[in-house]
């Protein structure tokens, strides 16, 4: 994983290279959601990145962030959509992908 300047993307991964660069603007927080993102597409082996591929990513970088049991003590306390993502310290595109995964 290389850190730098990127132009047009948070995060990419590069198969080719087997690389993942991800964008220096980004804070701490943010650079773990992306790169947990960009691993999924190395591990599910994504040539490119189809929306298909973008949500299997995210599913992925979901299941890896979140913990079943952290979730259901959340839902417990608190069944807001919000204030569980808040205190995962995930996005809303990934708890709903990680919510949809568990439907399947």
């Amino acid at each position: 994983m290389v850190v730098r300047r990127l132009r047009t993307a948070n995060g990419r991964y590069f198969p080719e290279y087997g690389q993942i660069l991800i964008s220096d603007k980004l804070r701490v927080g943010r650079q773990r959601l992306v790169l947990s993102h960009e691993v999924g597409h190395a591990a599910l082996l994504h040539p490119d990145d189809r929306p298909k591929h973008e949500k299997q990513a995210d599913q992925f970088a979901a299941r890896n962030l979140i913990c079943p049991d952290e979730l259901a003590d959340l839902y417990e306390w608190c069944p807001d959509e919000r204030r569980i993502v808040a205190e995962l310290g995930v996005t809303t595109t990934l708890f709903r992908a990680y919510v949809l995964s568990q439907a399947a």
